[in-house]
């Protein structure tokens, strides 16, 4: 288990730092939308550098070594990062529903305070609402028996009640993947439309369009790979409640490693479907990024529609 556990916190972080440094050094890449992927490689970085490695302690020795105060810091942040995660996505979907749907209007919707903005609310809200909830233990209200609980288990329990099980299930999962899947929706609608008419237009517009298709595409699977990880501890935070909390353990555990796994999916979803992230991933791996001037190489080839 640990060695299987390591070998996916080392894809998390190195994968999720490669993505890091290709979109902040190469200014090829440096577009509202990589921005926001660039965000989003921060969130999963994060994830795999500072939650990861203590929830395979717990999870493997079944004991909590770090302490209470530790504990809550630790689910805090695990809670805020995977808001955060959706919060990008759900940003992520807005920015492509402008660019495909208008792309008229997107050079004057989607510009650089737009996204500073966007990050804000990203990393904010999640934050607030993880500390807040984590810190205040409003989330055991009404629990029989939680206080005993805490004091006599050593594996860093936290289980939420009705009312906040319910709210981080609609606020945090429901209501912004309902959101994404809608506007994903509309992009693909959209695409069929413009599909039928690639052959029309001049090649300049239709290359721009088999670039906005593919990369809509990558990050709707992207979006996908994310539901699919995380709905089903999401979902088990919502019934558990109401099933006078009879999870056991060790099940809650595979699925939050479950969610984990999407944070290592990511930067190979990226390596697969983006050429330029493999070319910027040669790059590092050689080391010319240390060479002066080496940040305004061309990732892109002629007419490729990536």
């Amino acid at each position: 288990m640990y060695s299987f556990m390591v070998g996916a916190i080392c894809i998390t972080v190195f994968g999720n730092l490669a993505m890091i440094i290709s979109i902040s050094y190469f200014k090829q890449l440096h577009t509202p939308t990589n921005f926001l992927i660039l965000s989003m490689a921060v969130t999963d970085f994060l994830l795999g550098f500072t939650i990861m490695p203590y929830s395979m302690i717990r999870s493997v020795e079944n004991c909590w070594y770090f302490g209470l105060t530790f504990c809550k810091i630790h689910y805090s942040f695990d809670l805020m990062l995977s808001i955060t995660s959706i919060f990008h996505l759900c940003s992520v979907a807005i920015d492509r529903f402008y660019a495909i749907c208008y792309p008229l209007h997107y050079s004057t919707k989607m510009t650089i305070p737009v996204i500073k903005r966007l990050l804000l609310l990203c990393w904010s809200v999640p934050g607030a609402f993880a500390f807040g909830v984590v810190f205040s233990e409003a989330y055991a209200d009404g629990i029989e028996g939680y206080d005993i609980l805490v004091a006599c288990s050593s594996s860093c329990p936290v289980m939420f009640n009705k009312l906040w099980g319910t709210t981080l299930f609609m606020a945090g999962f429901f209501t912004p993947g309902s959101v994404m899947v809608g506007i994903y929706g509309k992009i693909f609608a959209v695409s069929r439309k413009h599909a039928c008419a690639i052959n029309t237009v001049p090649e300049n517009q239709n290359n721009q369009m088999k670039k906005d298709r593919k990369a809509a595409k990558t990050l709707g699977i992207v979006m996908g790979v994310f539901l699919l990880c995380w709905f089903p501890c999401f979902f088990t935070i919502l019934l558990d409640p109401f099933l006078n909390f009879s999870t056991p353990g060790v099940l809650f555990d595979a699925l939050t490693w479950f969610g984990y796994f999407n944070s290592t999916c990511n930067p190979l979803i990226y390596g697969f479907f983006y050429p330029w992230f493999r070319r910027a991933l040669n790059y590092i791996l050689l080391g010319k990024i240390f060479s002066s001037h080496f940040h305004n190489a061309n990732l892109f080839i002629q007419k490729e529609t990536e």
